[in-house]
């Protein structure tokens, strides 16, 4: 009896993708959902075929999870973003820690921008009081020219700067 189970078959789709694969094979990762969905089997008589189990999720990601179920390596995907794989991974209750060396940067790459942007606005944060009370100002002195005197003389700038260059350029040779 143990061997008739263990070669049952179970159909699962995926985001519209059906995947087919042995209840074994999803109790090889103890703890993770598809491990408990195939520790849930009847016992006694084997039971009819039974409908194929439906999740919403991402069918590609889902590619590489249950290839993991099946070798017992977990891959990341290249074409696919790091927090879509980290939460797909959460969602069938696998460890982060178990993606292989070979793919780790690749998928670490999405936090540790993430950290090192943190940092960034961190450290900005400290200086951008200043900035934050000019904004206005500047905004004001390029658009509204009744805002104060310097935006009353700024239009007049250029056209006075040209002309000097003008004058003074025969006088640099």
């Amino acid at each position: 009896m143990g061997k008739i189970e263990s070669n049952e078959r179970v159909i699962l789709n995926v985001g519209g993708t059906r995947h087919e694969t042995y209840r074994s094979t999803l109790k090889t990762l103890p703890g993770t959902r598809l491990a408990l969905l195939a520790a849930s089997e009847p016992q006694g008589d084997p039971l009819p075929p039974q409908p194929p189990f439906f999740f919403d999720r991402h069918p590609g990601v889902f590619a590489y999870v249950l290839n993991y179920y099946r070798t017992g390596k977990l891959h990341c995907p290249a074409d696919v973003c790091g927090p879509l794989f980290e939460e797909e991974l959460a969602f069938w209750g696998i460890d982060e820690t178990d993606v292989e060396p070979c793919c780790w940067m690749t998928y670490r790459q999405h936090r540790d921008a993430e950290e090192a942007l943190d940092i960034f606005e961190d450290a900005a944060d400290g200086k951008s009081g200043r900035w934050r009370r000019l904004q206005p100002r500047m905004w004001a002195l390029f658009e509204d020219p009744y805002s104060s005197r310097a935006a009353r003389v700024r239009p007049e700038a250029p056209p006075s700067l040209l002309l000097c260059a003008i004058l003074l350029f025969p006088i640099g040779d």
